[in-house]
């Protein structure tokens, strides 16, 4: 499971159109496009599906091109190559700011991958560095999502360990790399996950 509380600013890609879900009520939804930087200097977009509850009078309010601020929850879902990034909106408002960008919360449980590396930051504080996925049951296979998480100020938890579920909070990073989303998270919360249940949906 990976959610995030956060609020995107860039440029609506499509004109806002109506839907219905499953329950039959009626959203809103529209294609936010985001610049991200990459670390080597390369610029990429990502697309941002957005969808709010709302009315068909609504949507003349969120024309393509328009700059705009949304604030709600945003999901991950990793289908083979491609992340799907999918955000229910709690608030839209004209942008005040001409950049684009992606800051929020991360609440993540997954599996610890193989590398955990300790190191020491420019002051000499030691920090450790270490990857996990998050699984999602699609059909009769699995998707799986990493993300790098980085415990600045403490040393290594004796318990965190190749393989451990954990469950994390902290401040989201989405950079890109050779041309691809990357995940990147400050941890601030740190936990051994139990399941009360086994599910899937780690």
């Amino acid at each position: 499971m990976i959610k995030c509380n956060v609020t995107v600013c860039g440029v609506i890609g499509r004109d806002a159109s109506m839907h219905t879900n499953k329950e039959g009520n009626a959203f809103l939804s529209f294609p936010l496009r985001i610049v991200i930087p990459g670390k080597d200097g390369q610029h990429e977009t990502v697309e941002v599906s957005v969808s709010k509850n709302g009315s068909q009078e609504e949507t003349s309010g969120y024309r393509n091109g328009s700059r705009v601020e949304v604030t709600g929850v945003m999901y991950l879902k990793r289908r083979g190559e491609k992340l799907y990034f999918n955000l229910s909106a709690e608030h839209i408002k004209p942008a005040t700011e001409n950049d684009d960008s992606i800051k929020g919360q991360m609440s993540f449980r997954g599996k610890v991958g193989q590398n955990i590396e300790e190191r020491k930051d420019k002051k000499d504080k030691p920090y450790t560095m270490f990857s996990a996925f998050s699984t999602e049951k699609v059909n009769d296979g699995f998707e799986y999502q990493w993300v790098r998480f980085f415990c600045f100020g403490q040393q290594r938890e004796e318990w965190l360990q190749a393989g451990v579920k954990v469950e994390v909070k902290g401040e989201m990073t989405l950079s890109v790399h050779n041309g691809k989303p990357d995940l990147s998270c400050r941890v601030e919360e740190l936990s051994l996950y139990v399941p009360e249940t086994d599910n899937s949906n780690q």
